[in-house]
């Protein structure tokens, strides 16, 4: 169950928005009784931060009877999440690209890359099983304000990290290298026997980053 929010208006509709950024879309019953309220007060909060432009709803087609209403976030909303300073590294990365050329700032990314994985893998020391390692991982990018978490994958010792939130989202539009960099160092932190595969992709226009880890055969 999601923590419940603080009486407040202000901080119970950014838990709403919490619980959908890390959930998907929900409709206002299945968030009434993740927070203790009624349906009625959560949907007076949604029409609240649909006017807003944060929400919308969509209708979902049931096996019987009408269409199920449900929730789920804008694009704009991101607004109300950790964005490492969007405007700020666009304008560093279009200026870096001026000074330095695609070759600079290719190895400007190389650099950060390094930088990330020896941290990592410092973090990473104490971990003996690809589940604690995973685990240390998702905590890690937690912090970093991706919103991570760790869930069992659909075979036995597989697992997904899941990132429900990007930080970095707008400087890696501007640029790509970054993304690519970051599925680089997933691999180097977990060794050359764990596959990593990226199934979903925020910058694709999925919901949220979904990482398969496994045991190579």
């Amino acid at each position: 169950m999601a923590a419940k929010p603080e009486k407040n208006s202000t901080s119970t509709r950014q838990a709403i928005l919490s619980e959908l950024k890390t959930s998907g879309p929900l409709d206002a019953e299945a968030l009434a009784d993740s927070f203790g309220l009624t349906a009625m007060a959560v949907r007076q909060h949604l029409y609240a931060l649909q006017e807003q432009g944060d929400v919308e709803h969509i209708a979902v087609k049931q096996p019987v009877g009408r269409p199920k209403k449900k929730w789920g976030l804008t694009e704009q909303s991101n607004s109300h999440f950790a964005n490492s300073h969007a405007a700020l590294a666009v304008d560093l990365i279009d200026a870096m690209k001026r000074t330095f050329g695609d070759d600079g700032l290719a190895k400007l990314v190389e650099a950060r890359t390094e930088d990330q994985i020896t941290a990592y893998r410092e973090e990473l020391s104490g971990a003996e099983s690809l589940k604690e390692q995973l685990a240390t991982l998702a905590d890690i990018r937690s912090r970093e304000g991706y919103m991570a978490a760790l869930c069992d994958g659909d075979q036995e010792g597989e697992y997904l990290l899941v990132e429900n939130h990007c930080p970095i989202c707008e400087a890696a539009r501007s640029c790509t290298s970054l993304c690519s960099s970051e599925l680089s160092v997933f691999e180097a932190v977990l060794g050359d026997h764990i596959e990593v595969e990226r199934l979903d992709h925020i910058i694709l226009g999925a919901r949220r980053c979904v990482y398969r880890c496994r045991q190579r055969n």
